[in-house]
Order: structure tokens, then sequence, then C-alpha cells
């Protein structure tokens, strides 16, 4: 039977930092990506193709996918300790909770208007799919998290490679419906943008999820910040750091295996069926290795180096105003990239997107510190807070 912790959930500072630092490589992949939008200029020489090449190279491999999971993982934290801080004044939060994601739903939409990857709408999805499980048992939510991360979706493929090898790859018609955005992102005003937006980029944000393998990691992920939250790993407090360290020597040693993994062993498979499913579920489960020793990493170092818990919390306004900067950076990098804006996907490679992304980043967080000097939430949290708890007197 479900029972709500006795001890009370404070405001957890390393969950801003991480979630600080996800936001940051969030806008930073997006950026070097110019917001979706695969239209890049030819280097004007050998010297500038080969800088792109090894930014890109680089910027996805420390950055791509690890980051949207780390924001996933403090997803579910957040879920847990809002619900936990209900269920101790004895409020059920769970019908509030559907009304908050129909609440990130439309901020999603709204995101749409300016940028076609946005992943709100998928996370107010996920949301309501994990909320079953906010009072099942350690058991029930370990065993939940555990088939969701086999990949389900991707194992029902093998097997059906395995009994008919002609079965074709999951595909659901992403690449297509990203072709549709691409005309208004060239040449279109921002309406042209926002309606092809909302026309295709919903739909290929949930079709291309399921492609990718996003539509099973993001709620197993949702799972385990719940069962970190229960457990109280976020909390400098009893042996907690021990595991930690423990998280991070094999979460490195898991990398070490499932990075090559993934590079070979699916070359390695004939049936194009089973190679893409076995590819998609490597590479996620090399992300989640990624993820996980830099979540352990941060941890460690934010409660056992005085000199570096300084430095990480000049990151925590970046966090604590996450949703403010995600929805930011779409309307920032729209004008900055697309035709309605500026127009710079003309003139711009790999290794300037970037560091336009880096300005972008800096100057968030600069925004971020003036603003909560004088609020306590960022302007979209607030918001979202006030009409989470609209006819409410409990907060």
């Amino acid at each position: 039977m479900y029972k709500p912790s006795t001890l009370p959930n404070t405001r957890i500072d390393v969950a801003d930092v991480l979630r600080g630092i996800a936001i940051g490589g969030i806008v930073l992949i997006h950026f070097i990506e110019q917001l979706n939008f695969y239209q890049f200029r030819e280097p004007s020489t050998p010297f500038m193709g080969w800088l792109n090449q090894a930014v890109w190279d680089t910027t996805f491999f420390l950055l791509a996918g690890k980051m949207y999971a780390i924001f996933s993982l403090l997803f579910g934290l957040s879920f847990f300790i809002q619900h936990d801080n209900q269920a101790q004044r004895g409020v059920d939060f769970r019908l509030r909770f559907v009304w908050r994601m129909v609440l990130l739903f439309l901020f999603g939409l709204f995101d749409l208007l300016f940028y076609n990857g946005d992943i709100l709408t998928v996370y107010a999805v996920c949301g309501v799919l994990v909320l079953p499980f906010i009072r099942a048992s350690d058991k029930v939510l370990i065993t939940a998290a555990v088939i969701l991360l086999l990949h389900p979706i991707e194992l029902v493929y093998i097997v059906l490679g395995l009994i008919n090898p002609e079965t074709p790859p999951l595909y659901l018609g992403s690449k297509e419906l990203f072709a549709n955005v691409l005309p208004a992102q060239s040449g279109g005003s921002w309406l042209d943008v926002a309606i092809e937006g909302i026309r295709s980029g919903f739909p290929v944000n949930f079709t291309w999820s399921i492609e990718h393998g996003r539509m099973t990691q993001t709620p197993f992920l949702f799972l385990l910040g719940i069962y970190l939250g229960r457990k109280r790993l976020f909390y400098n407090e009893g042996n907690n750091l021990r595991i930690w360290i423990k998280v991070l020597i094999w979460s490195l040693v898991a990398f070490v295996v499932l990075a090559p993994a993934f590079e070979f062993i699916p070359d390695m498979v004939d049936t194009p069926c089973i190679r893409r499913s076995l590819g998609t579920m490597l590479k996620m489960w090399r992300n989640i290795a990624s993820m996980l020793a830099i979540v352990s990493g941060v941890v460690i170092l934010f409660y056992t180096r005085p000199k570096v818990h300084d430095a990480l919390m000049k990151i925590a306004p970046y966090g604590k105003m996450s949703l403010t900067n995600y929805l930011g950076q779409s309307i920032i990098g729209g004008f900055i990239f697309y035709n309605w804006g500026l127009g710079l996907y003309r003139y711009t490679g790999h290794a300037v997107a970037l560091l336009i992304g880096a300005v972008v980043v800096v100057a968030q967080c600069y925004f971020c510190r003036w603003w909560l000097q004088s609020h306590s939430h960022g302007p979209f949290e607030s918001l979202w807070r006030k009409l989470t708890w609209i006819n409410s007197k409990k907060e």
C-alpha cells in the first residue's frame, strides 16, 4: 500500500544544477542543428569543412541523447516531489497532475509555433502514461521500468524479423514530415512556420520518437526519476555518495561495453529490420550509461568538492527556469536561423552555429540570475504553477 514519505522534500540544489546542464546542452544541440533545419551552407575552405565536421561529431558525442535523458530523469524526480508533498498534506495530486500535463501539452503547441522539434507534447503524453505508477510499490515500479528499458517495440520488430526477414524496419514517415516544414523555414513567414509546425511538426515528434526508441525510453526515465526520488538519492545523506560512486563506476563500464557494441554489432546482422532495432536499443542504452555517468559525477563533485560546488551553483538559476529557457531558445533560434527572422542558415556552418548557441546560453544564464533576484519562479514556470493550482487553495 502506498504511503507518503515522512521526511520533507526540501529544494534539491544539485537537481537544479543538473537541469541547467541539461537544458544548456539541449540548446547547443538544437543550435548546431539550426533548429532542425538541416540545410547547411558549404564550407568556404577545406579547413572550415574539417572544423565544422569536428564540431558536429564532438558535440553530438558529448551531448546528443544524454542531455535529453538527464532532463527526462529530473522530470520524473519533480513529479515524485510534487506528488509526495501533497500526499504528506493528505491531498491526492494525481488529477491535478493530469491537468498539469494538459497545460504542458499546450506549452508544447506554443513551442511548435516556432520550432518543430518540440519535446513538451511528448513529455505530456508520457507523463500521463506513468501516472498509474506514482503510487505503485517499488517492485511494480522497477518491473515497469525494466520492461520499458528493454524497448518492447524494438523487441517485437526483432521477433518479426526472425519470423520474416523481409519485414521492413520500423518507420512511420518522419522524414516526409520533416521535409514538409523545410519550405516554411527557408522561405516562409513566421505564420508559415507556425502553421507547418502544428500540421507537420506535431506528428513528427511522436513518429520520430517511436522510430528512435524515445517513446519507451522517456517513460523509463520518468519512472527512474520517481524511484530515485523515493530513495532520496539526490540528498547528501546516509550512504548516498557511496551509491553514486558505484553508479559512476558501473555506468562507465556499461558505456565501454555499449559504445563499441553499437558501432559493430548491428552491422553484423543481415536482416534490415533486426539490424535497425538492435542499433536503436544499443544506442539508447549507451546514452543512458553516459547520462548516469554524468549525473553521478556531478552529484559526487557537488557534495565533495566545495569549490566545484560553488561553481556549479552558478548554473542552478538556469536550471530553475528550464521551461522558460527551453521555450526561449525556440523563439530566439527560430528568429536567428529561419527566413522569417535573420535567416542566418544561409551563412552559418556548424562551428558558427554552435558559437551562437553558446552565446544564447550565456545570455539566458545572466537573464535567469537577474530575474530570480526579484521573482521566485521564471515567467513560464510561474504561469504553469498558477494555472496548475487554479481553483485550489493548496500549493
